[in-house]
This record gives C-alpha cells, structure tokens and sequence, in this order.
C-alpha cells in the first residue's frame, strides 16, 4: 500500500495539471451524487401522499397534498408564542398553528376504527351511470386512499345530504337520490385506502345518508338551500331579474342566476327572480317551508314556491359588495384588541370584521396559513397601526394594558376546549383523532387550559379598558345585529347592505364539516364540576360589570 501511495505522489508531482483535474473530477461527481440523492429524497415523500381529483360542476382539480404541506411547513416560525402561563416555556406547538394543509390535516391519517365517530346511515346499493348520475352534487376520486369516512366527510364538508362511492375510489355527493335501487352483491368493490369495507361497484354506489349537524348548509348541486321566505313588499326592486321558465326546475333556475351574475335564485311557480339580499329582500325571517311546498313543473320531488311564499337558492356568485379589503388610510394611534381563548372563534370574528369594515386585521402573533388564507394582516407588527384591530390571546395586566379597548370574545368554555383541542391535533378545520380523545392528552389539556379561560376572561374584565363583551353563541345566532354594534365600537360607519353580503359570506375557509362529531361526552363529573365553577365565576364578574352575564347553555338549568 505504501509503494502504491509513493507512486501516486511522484506521478502527480510530474503531472500537477493532472492532479488538480482528478481533485475537480471528485468534486464534481460527489455534488451530483449528493443532489441526486436529495432529488430522489422529495420525489419519494411526494409520492407518500394521493394525488386527488376532484370534480365540481365538471371541473377537474388536482390537489396534491404532500406539495400543500412543504408549502406550510416553509412558513416561517411566529415570533411569539401564546398559552396558559404556566405552559408557555414547554408548549412548543401552540406556536405551530396550521403549519400543515388544511386539506391534508382534515383528511390524513383516517382509518376504519375513526368510522365509529362518523354520524352517517348505510342506506343501500344503487345503479349510476355516466350519462345520469345518482348523486349530481360535487365528485371527488381518490384511486390510492379512498375510504368511507373519507367520502363521507368530504361531502359533509359542503353540506350534501348524501354521499356514494363507487370503483373503490371515487366519491360522489348530492342532495336527493336520483337512481333505483341494485342488488347489494354488485357493491363489491374494496375501497383503495382500507381493505375491510365496500366502496361500490362497476356503475354501482354504495351510498350513505349523512346526519349533519344544524350548522351544515342543505345543497342542490352548487347551490346552498337559503330556505322559504314571504314575498317582498315590491318584487321588482327586491328582485330585479327575472324570467318565465317552462318546465321550471331548481337547476334551470340556479343556471339562470348564475349566468346573470347575481347570489339569489329565487323559484315563485314558474318564474325565476334573482338578485342580491337587500333590505328590501333581507332573508333573516325564515318560514315554514310547508308554506313554498307547491311541486316544480320540471322537477317532481322540488318545491319551487308560489305567488306568497318564494323558495331561495344561493348560487356560486359571489357578493363583492363586502370583498373589498385593506390597510387602514393612515396609521391609527388606538390599538384596538380582539382578545379570547383559543377556540373561542377568534379567526372567524376576524373574518366577519374584515368583510364588514373593508379594513384588515392584525395579529399579535404570525400564523402563515391564515396569511395564505388572506388575512394580509398578519405579517405587521401589531403595533403598525394599519389594522383595524389586532387578535390576542394574551392575558396578565401587562399584556392587557397595552391595548386603548378592547373586544372580548367569549365562547362556553365546554365547545371552546373542544375546538380548541380539535385545533391542536387536527388544524385549523381538521380534527383530534379518537386515540387523542380517549388517551392521557384530553384529561392533561382540560387541567391545563379550563383554568386559563376563566384567568383569562377575568383578566379582560378586570385590566381591561373600555371593553365590548361578545358572546360567540349571539354573534353565531344573531350575527347582523352583533356585527353592527361591533362596526360601530369600532368606529365606523355601518353600511347595512354590506352586512347582509356577510350574511352571505359568513363562513370562510374556517368551518369544520359538521358531520364528524363525538358520540360520547368526553368530560368526566370531576371535569364538570370544575368548569362550572369556573362558569360561576365569570358570571358573576360579567353581573358585577353590568353585563347580561353568560348566555343560559353555558350550564344545563
């Protein structure tokens, strides 16, 4: 070996250009092992995950999740970390808010045993073809990881009353069934994601009937179901367009709106109005929906109203009257808080406030996923003075003292845990799995957190200046005359038909699908005890403040 070095060493000391071009050669070939390694590194974690496709009014869209998580994952770490004080120097991933998708967090990771959480009734084997489908609502294929839950949350999440599967991989949604019944032996076909459970056939559904929640909008096709209303005083200003349909069906109607460009299909017999909500039209006094039960000419399991009663559609139009947003004309000199406990609906107050105002709003933390949501606010300084108002989970003299007033929002602490327990294990709208429910993470998280939202809100009750007390369920249940006394304490003008388009907007990119929920309760009678009591306490010091106190659900009477 010693021979074999001495001669490199006098060859190369004869040769030195030779010996610089072998070095370089080196070089060289180890960098492009090196990339290739790393090339062959991402490629194999993209191919981790499915590349979905999802069909909506015969639209195909490609989702890849693995590129929608390497996108939140880049977002750089907030500068500041919330929580209770006595977990801020551990809590490690309260600063972590929506680092994955939300796409991916909703979704990945399901399994067969998360089904038993799933509210939803088998309720057979039907034909379907490609011509007529049985369910004409939104489609969405999987040919990797397809499951049962993963079509039933799929299409709870935009409200549809059903959902189908079929091929093993593809899922379809709809309101109403459109197909005769098939035999159960032709839903023979696996599922793609979990080899236990049927999902279809060859042109057959195996299809599910979803129990949603009450907050879950009814759907027809693309449009969402406003409910029957009594005709306006002058139809014609109300409504300004309008058409006479032979044949009239609820899609004939819808396509006919949407064309013109307005939100509201509104079907009265055989005419077709549209427009937008209005205080002439301003749909916040639902009827009876008995009351529009007269049969569509062209559709016979649809009402399409009559000449007293209008049956109203929401079509996919947006109402840009409320779209507009930015940062304040000049720099405000009041530092206006948005202050509650995490899962209190903070990200939605915010939302509501910038449609409502046009202005953004600002964050005392940074969270990139709600920045690419568009809350542009969130990357200034809180104390830029170009938002409208400034989100805080902060409690403690100190923190509280910073802000000139202040909005305290306050949700029952029993739904705000939950949420925000839902928040911490599954994303912004995604949810904790049953092994976090049932494991040691519930009961730590309610001995942790129940304490900080009592400290919390008395805290802002007690430091706080010029404080607005909003309760989460008055603005869920009474958002246009919430949303006004909120315009006002900020400050600004109210326009009333910009508050009717929220109305229309209100949800966002922040609703969970109201399908997947508990089917148990997972507080035990010692964590009751507790959180009544805590309760109690912010009862009284709401009482002691002059305020209505805690709305009566808070605590079964």
């Amino acid at each position: 070996m010693a021979k074999l070095l001495l001669k490199l060493q006098r060859y190369f000391r004869r040769k030195p250009v030779r010996f610089f071009s072998f070095i370089i050669l080196y070089l060289t070939a180890g960098s492009l092992a090196f990339l290739h390694s790393s090339f062959a590194g991402e490629s194999t974690e993209t191919s981790k995950e499915p590349v979905a496709v999802e069909t909506i009014n015969g639209a195909l869209v490609t989702q890849n999740p693995g590129l929608i998580g390497r996108v939140f994952k880049e977002t750089p770490k907030p500068s500041r970390r919330y929580g209770p004080p006595w977990l801020k120097p551990a809590s490690k991933d309260l600063s972590e808010r929506g680092r994955a998708g939300s796409w991916s967090r909703a979704l990945k990771g399901r399994s067969t045993r998360d089904q038993e959480e799933s509210r939803a009734k088998y309720i057979g084997c039907y034909t379907d073809n490609t011509q007529q489908r049985a369910l004409r609502g939104s489609s969405f294929f999987d040919y990797k990881k397809m499951t049962v839950f993963r079509c039933q949350d799929n299409c709870a999440e935009r409200g549809y009353m059903y959902a189908g599967l079929e091929f093993g991989a593809e899922c379809y949604c709809g309101h109403r069934i459109q197909a005769p019944n098939a035999s159960e032996s032709d839903c023979n076909m696996e599922c793609k994601g979990e080899k236990n459970n049927m999902c279809g056939g060859a042109n057959r559904l195996t299809i599910f009937r979803l129990e949603l929640s009450q907050e879950s909008a009814r759907r027809y096709g693309s449009a969402i179901f406003k409910g029957c209303f009594r005709k306006p005083d002058n139809v014609s200003f109300a409504l300004p367009v309008s058409a006479l349909i032979p044949n009239m069906t609820v899609d004939k109607c819808v396509d006919f709106c949407t064309e013109k460009e307005y939100s509201l299909a509104v079907l009265v017999g055989q005419t077709c109005h549209c427009g937008f909500p209005t205080l002439r039209f301003p749909l916040h006094e639902r009827e009876d929906e008995q009351l529009c039960s007269q049969r569509c000419s062209g559709e016979e399991f649809e009402s399409c109203g009559n000449e007293d009663y209008f049956m109203v559609y929401q079509t996919q139009v947006q109402d840009n009257r409320c779209m507009d947003r930015r940062f304040l004309p000049s720099h405000s000199k009041q530092l206006i808080a948005l202050a509650s406990f995490p899962g209190a609906g903070n990200t939605w107050a915010r939302h509501l406030i910038e449609l409502a105002t046009g202005y953004y709003t600002g964050s005392y933390y940074f969270d990139g996923s709600l920045y690419n949501k568009g809350f542009k606010g969130e990357r200034d300084h809180w104390r830029s003075g170009r938002t409208i108002c400034i989100k805080t989970h902060e409690s403690g003299r100190k923190e509280i003292e910073s802000y000139d007033s202040g909005i305290l929002m306050i949700r029952n602490p029993y739904k705000a845990l939950m949420a925000e327990f839902n928040r911490k294990y599954g994303g912004h709208i995604g949810f904790a799995s049953q092994a976090h429910w049932k494991g040691k993470e519930w009961p730590e998280f309610v001995k942790n957190y129940a304490p900080w939202w009592v400290s919390h809100t008395l805290d802002w009750l007690k430091y706080g200046r010029n404080v607005k007390v909003i309760h989460f369920e008055d603005l869920k249940h009474h958002l246009f005359s919430q949303m006004k006394k909120m315009v006002s304490y900020l400050g600004l003008e109210v326009s009333e038909d910009r508050l009717l388009c929220v109305e229309g907007q209100k949800d966002g990119n922040f609703k969970r699908s109201g399908l997947r929920k508990l089917e148990y309760d997972p507080y035990t009678p010692e964590m009751r005890r507790m959180i009544d009591g805590f309760i109690k306490k912010v009862d009284e010091a709401l009482k002691m403040k002059n305020q209505t106190g805690v709305p009566e659900d808070y605590i079964p009477r």
